[in-house]
């Protein structure tokens, strides 16, 4: 019975990286002998073991075998006669496939080290065509590396586009195309995911509302880079500088989503894109099984962006209007979630990049004068139900307006 790190944390170490999860290989063992030394069971469908201290996950060497369709379709044999060498032939990626055993030596039968120094994502083996879910994988570990140098390998990315026109990205379930989604948006480059999946056909099935946004021309004098998948993309990358927040990045990815519905022959007047939108977020959302709070903010940025930018040169009635629509009274914390996704859009254009925001401020600045308005001091003085928000929305439209006038 042998013991070794395994995977990432092998990748990682390498890479000079700090190590979060460590995953074990046990080479030689029987389920029972792991229970007897204390070990406690949790894997269903192949044998993982908690350590008794430390509680790391030590999985028994296994081999995988292709028996159907998708991510699920495999058989899987783990015995004692299963070598490291087996095991780490069923990864994904070669720098994912190197193991380190209690002496501190690398095994790395896949040429691992070769491809980190390399800066190449590079299959194991023709195997990797059997489980769709690479696809996402290798995109997301893409944008998790890009900083780094690192790209998909040439012949790995002509596998993963395989796997699109066999069909195979059809049988994910969307939870879990949702899960490898959600954790590509907490990446350091997450735009680099979508570019990948729009490299290999994958986004035409995975999120076809963006992939419609290829090739939709914008006016040279507001978008400088005119197509609207690129413009999208660079909104992506400019929300991953602004912030980590998952939320406001996947607002960004989607907020122009209704241009890909506006028809070829009003190009390139996208007028009436904002509420075409709201409906294509909702169909998303609910097809890949977005959590609400992400389908509800990227909603209100399709709906509302374009007011956004218009802010500093609008009336009080304008902004009030803008603050009553984000409902941004009740929840300020996704209205400030909202000013960052709509200066990531602002940002997200050639030459643009590094432009400042005013209208966040402006808005930031409204909200705070809206606060001064005393909603007890309404009620205090017998205004009732419906009179009451009539009330509130005049006496914040004077003071925005009072306000206005004097500067």
């Amino acid at each position: 019975m042998k013991t070794y790190l395994v995977g990432g944390a092998v990748r990682d170490d390498l890479l000079g990286i700090p190590v979060q999860d460590s995953d074990w290989v046990v080479v030689g063992a029987t389920p029972q002998e792991m229970l007897d030394q204390g070990y406690q069971q949790v894997g269903k469908d192949f044998p993982v073991f908690l350590h008794p201290q430390s509680k790391e996950e030590y999985a028994l060497a296994r081999t995988e075998r292709k028996s159907g369709t998708g991510y699920t379709g495999f058989t899987v044999h783990a015995a004692p006669d299963v070598t490291l060498e087996e095991d780490l032939a069923r990864r994904d990626l070669t720098i994912n496939a190197m193991a380190r055993d209690e002496d501190g030596n690398i095994i790395d039968p896949f040429n691992g080290r070769q491809d980190l120094a390399q800066k190449l994502l590079r299959h194991v083996s023709p195997a990797f065509v059997e489980d769709p879910l690479r696809v996402l994988r290798v995109a997301r570990f893409a944008a998790r590396f890009h900083h780094l140098g690192f790209t998909v390998a040439d012949e790995t990315m002509t596998l993963m586009s395989d796997i699109v026109a066999a069909g195979e990205i059809q049988a994910l379930v969307p939870e879990r195309i949702w899960t490898e989604f959600a954790n590509a948006l907490g990446e350091r480059s997450p735009h680099v995911f979508i570019q990948v999946l729009k490299h290999c056909g994958a986004l035409a099935i995975v999120l076809p509302e963006v992939d419609n946004l290829y090739g939709v021309p914008q006016p040279p004098k507001y978008h400088p880079e005119i197509d609207t998948g690129l413009h999208t993309v660079m909104s992506l990358e400019q929300a991953a500088l602004l912030s980590d927040d998952p939320v406001i990045r996947f607002a960004a990815l989607m907020h122009d989503v209704g241009k890909g519905a506006i028809p070829r022959d009003r190009w390139p007047n996208l007028r009436g894109h904002e509420e075409l939108g709201v409906d294509l977020v909702t169909a998303a959302c609910k097809r890949i099984k977005a959590p609400n709070e992400f389908r509800d903010l990227a909603r209100l940025t399709s709906a509302h962006h374009t007011h956004c930018h218009k802010a500093a040169h609008v009336d009080a009635q304008a902004r009030l209007e803008l603050l009553e629509a984000m409902d941004a009274f009740r929840k300020p914390e996704r209205f400030e979630q909202f000013l960052v996704a709509c200066e990531a859009d602002a940002r997200g254009r050639l030459g643009l990049e590094q432009n400042p925001y005013p209208q966040a401020d402006v808005m930031r600045k409204a909200l705070a004068l809206c606060h001064q308005v005393d909603t007890r001091a309404i009620v205090a003085a017998g205004f009732k139900d419906a009179e009451i928000g009539n009330q509130l929305h005049a006496q914040r439209l004077d003071i925005l307006q009072t306000q206005q006038e004097a500067s």
